[in-house]
């Protein structure tokens, strides 16, 4: 293999800018306890583009929240330059799969949530040149006055990135952005935030379960394993040239042996499920049967039971 394949995840070049050092989170206590991620090691240079893909329900979301701050490791740390993470903060902005925008603001005034939050010093002149600036990269200007309802799913998720950029901040996570779009939208996004990064060079974390949309956009892309107890298999870098084409990679041969050592590990070692255990549970089924439509009506056009429990026994003394 031309491409690098190593396994303590670290970014060439400059120093580590994202670290994450033994991480390993689980939720849960006692014989309820699921294990998530386990021994986590990852290190992110300033300014690179890493794609991490794995299966549904591997524990992908949990590992950006930790990475947010918004989740907090049993063991291990994560740190962003060299302090720690444990809470969120402007600095890591995050773009979920479900837009997270307010219905009743437009594109001007969800964006603007971030901005006025931030730059609130800021004069408005600045302020509003700054949110038109970010929608314009996400060519969103003609429906700055729109609301949510009014927007296709793809401009719903631009207005998301939109305001993600707005807060400037130094490292992007992205969260299966485009997993809930048709092919044709995620397509274009892809394009788009590949063209984002290209102007931005921002430090940029995408999380998918699409090994094609990971080699398309990313520097490195790194497998996760199945859970439970989830960890990162190796490391390989995208040495394919950019601009990328996607017409133009889909017949480049570097690409073919990239996603074909992605999808070796995700369907062989980082496919099995140690650990996991079997219930068996006892399932009571209501009494509810269908009702038999061969039985005759009684007279008067009354219907007789047709199920097991409308049928009762009663005793009747009669006086002779």
């Amino acid at each position: 293999m031309n491409g690098e394949k190593r396994m303590d995840h670290k970014g060439s070049g400059t120093s580590t800018f994202l670290k994450l050092k033994g991480v390993s989170k689980g939720f849960g206590s006692g014989p309820q306890r699921s294990e998530i991620l386990e021994d986590i090691n990852l290190d992110i240079r300033e300014g690179e583009f890493v794609a991490i893909v794995g299966y549904s329900g591997a524990g992908k979301t949990t590992l950006i929240s930790l990475m947010a701050g918004l989740l907090t490791p049993d063991k291990g740390s994560v740190t962003l330059k060299g302090e720690v993470v444990n809470e969120p903060s402007p600095d890591r902005a995050i773009v979920f799969q479900n837009y997270s925008l307010l219905p009743w603001l437009t594109v001007y005034e969800n964006v603007g949530l971030a901005v006025n939050q931030l730059y609130r010093t800021w004069p408005e002149a600045k302020r509003k040149d700054w949110i038109e600036q970010h929608v314009e990269k996400v060519n969103l200007l003609p429906a700055l006055g729109k609301r949510p309802n009014e927007l296709s799913g793809g401009m719903r998720q631009r207005v998301s990135v939109a305001r993600a950029l707005a807060m400037n901040p130094k490292i992007l996570l992205l969260d299966e952005p485009l997993s809930a779009l048709d092919a044709l939208t995620r397509a274009t996004l892809q394009d788009e935030i590949g063209r984002i990064w290209e102007e931005e060079r921002k430090t940029v974390v995408l999380i998918t379960n699409d090994v094609d949309e990971g080699i398309l956009l990313a520097d490195r892309i790194i497998p996760l394993s199945a859970g439970p107890r989830a960890t990162l298999g190796p490391v390989v870098t995208i040495d394919i040239p950019r601009p990328r084409d996607r017409k133009a990679v889909n017949h480049n041969e570097r690409y073919k042996e990239i996603r074909r050592e992605v999808l070796d590990y995700l369907l062989g070692e980082g496919g099995k499920k140690e650990g996991r255990t079997t219930l068996t549970r006892k399932l009571v089924l209501p009494d509810i049967l269908p009702e038999d439509l061969n039985r005759p009506r009684m007279m008067g056009g009354r219907k007789t039971p047709r199920r097991r429990s409308e049928l009762k026994n009663e005793n009747i003394e009669v006086s002779v």
